[in-house]
């Protein structure tokens, strides 16, 4: 029930990043399919973390990954569009988010695109491996630092805090992120790549920094 519940609140997570454009302008097209690439690689690598985890005997976590998975794909269908427009309801709640959380965040999400830049470019499973065991421990500590600040962003909001919680639960107990990085890492950067993009959005216009 717990997982159900879980996935449930994933799903809406995502919707309420939706909202950012319209506090400000109209959602282009570029927008429109940058939330559409997220969900699409993010049911990319939930399918591919869950088929990992079955290889290697983990039946509880591959199962929990593909029911996230399994959720994700029935988002990207015609049900996005509708559930696009029943997200305007949320759009009152976030106001006024706190900017300098908002530059901790990207702060975070850069730091990670950097260590995901040196592992992509290695060629190798061993050379791949052998970087895994040097910086698994920063990149979870960086990852633990992005989800303390979008708690503080979003924190209003009860399904942002269920699903920060559902994430770090999978990052620090299950693995989360050591095994997108084993997937190759390339998906992985595309969706942090695009989640920095959406992130920015939340930016006042006057506050937003170019260098971003």
């Amino acid at each position: 029930m717990t997982t159900v519940r879980s996935t449930s609140t994933l799903i809406i997570f995502f919707l309420i990043l939706l909202i950012s454009p319209f506090q400000s302008q109209s959602l282009s097209f570029s927008s429109y399919f940058r939330y559409r690439n997220l969900l699409s690689l993010s049911h990319s690598i939930f399918t591919g973390v869950a088929n990992l985890r079955e290889k290697r005997g983990d039946i509880a976590g591959a199962d929990r990954a593909r029911k996230i998975a399994n959720s994700l794909e029935k988002v990207t269908g015609f049900g996005f569009l509708k559930l696009v427009w029943s997200s305007w309801s949320w759009n009152w709640m976030l106001k006024d988010l706190p900017v300098t959380e908002l530059y901790g965040a990207v702060s975070d999400i850069n730091e990670f695109l950097t260590s995901l830049n040196e592992l992509t470019r290695l060629e190798s499973v061993a050379e791949r491996a052998v970087w895994l065991t040097r910086n698994y421990q920063n990149l979870l500590t960086v990852t633990k630092s992005l989800f303390s600040k979008l708690l503080k962003v979003f924190g209003r909001l009860e399904v942002v805090r269920e699903v920060v919680e559902t994430l770090r639960i999978e990052v620090v107990e299950g693995g989360l992120i050591r095994d997108c990085l084993l997937l190759g890492g390339n998906d992985f950067k595309d969706l942090i790549k695009v989640a920095k993009d959406l992130l920015i959005q939340f930016f006042p216009v006057t506050d937003k920094d170019p260098e971003l």
